[in-house]
């Protein structure tokens, strides 16, 4: 058992929402564990041994509300002090970024090793403070300052590497591009679409196209396909095979149990959609994140098995298309409270290790609802996790980037207790249209400084799209630009020097 005293205003906090709290191991992956707050203490009550660490909502001066994690700490009688082991873990992992980033090679760096070395100090007087209250005040003072030179120096390698990126002609041709709102196909939303972006993705999801089983309803694809074709816009095909409650057709659920009449509908789905589509979409995400929580309660090998087979049919119905698996939440917080589900980084590993044909990794970044996999995540943990997932070997695609431009119904208590929040986080502030495009270009910046990184998706063009985060789109209901829109505009001129003309 592992605990954590939580101070405020100079004495133990009263009260700290944990929804979204977990434990982590050594290796990153979470762990189960019983995580309760009572009189000021955290206690985490872990069924692994050896070190541990403790993610959770918290929030920091200047930063917003995000989800972080403490250093690894072995168990011990008497609490830690959270903030100042939440400090720790931060400093600790900035400074393997510095070695790994070859910070010290730039000369413009000198002053993030100064600021760096400051919050480094201010934690060192929390670590010999006598009075715990006054080491919570120091604690939280250090990890601010950790948090905002981690996300400066994110930023910092970021553009050194973009334009390095960019000038050896390390772009490719497609790499930009947002879903479609099926139901909204007009002058306006198509024009909003191939006037931004390099290529349009196509959610083409089971429950929607066979809602009663052999009964079809290709309307909405159709009609995209045509009008993207006759544009000559590359489109991306995803959700083949997914198994959240939005993808699958309620007449699929009588199934259940029986395995081998499920893999046999899932084959004939994929092959259907291939065979009609095929010849005008060559970019599939084939199966999107059945190592998470879903409907269904397969076992490992039967996922992998469903996977081989997805991607296996996909290569050869559509030989010269990129295949791609989607990993949703990449930081896998969902598998310390599901048993059956499958870490993502485990999953990825072995896809390669069982000899999948496949051509790249698809991954999400959605932020905003309380819910596992959405809680906020900063630039430098964003980073971070995209390098993490590049030893694997394969090319990377973010296929779904999204953050509300606004949180509607959340309303602040007058003292809320740290971390005590009705949504998933907030960055740099509380949602707005202004926030959204700072985080875009910031992201996008990031991802696309990556040499593995081939592509960037927003998760929707528009707010009436219904896909992943309410209010999360690139344009209003009415289809008017947000700012965000107008900065990824700017942005790819910037980056590939071809003005677009997606806001006449």
């Amino acid at each position: 058992m592992i605990s954590f005293a939580v101070y405020q205003n100079g004495r133990l906090a009263e009260r700290l929402n944990l929804n979204g709290a977990y434990a982590v191991g050594v290796d990153d992956v979470p762990l189960r564990a019983e995580i309760t707050f009572k009189a000021g203490i955290i206690t985490c009550r872990k069924r692994a041994g050896g070190p541990a660490g403790l993610a959770l909502l918290w929030e920091a001066a200047d930063v917003g509300t995000i989800l972080l994690e403490t250093i690894r700490v072995v168990e011990r009688d008497r609490p830690y002090i959270l903030q100042v082991e939440l400090a720790r873990g931060r400093l600790m992992r900035i400074t393997h970024k510095l070695e790994d980033w070859g910070v010290n090679d730039f000369e413009s760096a000198t002053d993030f090793v100064e600021r760096i070395s400051a919050a480094r100090g201010i934690l060192v007087q929390a670590l010999k403070a006598d009075d715990p209250a006054e080491a919570a005040e120091l604690g939280d003072e250090a990890l601010a300052e950790a948090i905002k030179v981690s996300e400066d120096l994110s930023r910092f390698h970021a553009q050194a590497f973009l334009v390095r990126r960019k000038q050896s002609g390390g772009l490719g041709k497609r790499a930009l591009g947002c879903t479609a709102t099926l139901d909204k196909n007009n002058d306006i939303a198509r024009k909003r679409l191939t006037g931004a972006f390099d290529f349009v993705t196509l959610p083409i999801v089971w429950r929607d196209v066979e809602p009663t089983e052999q009964a079809f309803n290709w309307k909405l694809v159709d009609s995209w396909v045509e009008a993207l074709s006759k544009s000559r816009t590359p489109i991306r095909g995803t959700e083949l095979l997914s198994f959240n409650v939005r993808n699958i057709p309620d007449w699929l659920y009588i199934w259940e149990h029986d395995f081998d009449t499920i893999r046999d509908l899932a084959f004939e789905h994929v092959r259907r959609v291939l065979n009609r589509f095929g010849q005008h979409i060559q970019n599939w995400v084939v199966v999107s994140g059945i190592h998470a929580p879903n409907c269904f309660t397969f076992s490992f090998e039967q996922l992998i098995e469903l996977t081989r087979m997805a991607t296996a049919l996909t290569k050869q119905l559509s030989p010269r298309g990129t295949t791609i698996i989607e990993l949703t939440a990449p930081w896998g917080e969902y598998y310390a409270r599901n048993q059956r589900t499958i870490p993502p980084t485990l999953f990825a590993d072995m896809c390669i290790q069982s000899g999948l044909n496949f051509d790249a990794f698809g991954l999400q970044f959605i932020f905003g609802p309380a819910t596992d996999g959405n809680f906020v995540r900063d630039m430098f943990q964003i980073s971070t996790i995209l390098e993490a997932f590049s030893k694997l070997g394969k090319p990377i695609h973010v296929t779904a980037a999204q953050v509300p431009s606004e949180v509607r119904g959340h309303k602040p208590e007058p003292a809320e207790a740290p971390g005590s929040i009705n949504d998933g986080g907030s960055w740099h502030g509380p949602w707005s249209d202004q926030i959204q495009a700072q985080w875009l270009r910031d992201f996008y910046a990031i991802a696309l400084s990556k040499v593995f990184v081939e592509s960037v998706s927003w998760n929707a063009i528009s707010d009436q799209s219904g896909r992943g985060v309410p209010m999360g789109g690139l344009l209003r209901s009415d289809l008017a630009p947000k700012s965000a829109y107008k900065d990824l505009l700017s942005f790819r001129e910037e980056i590939f020097g071809q003005p677009k003309t997606g806001i006449a």
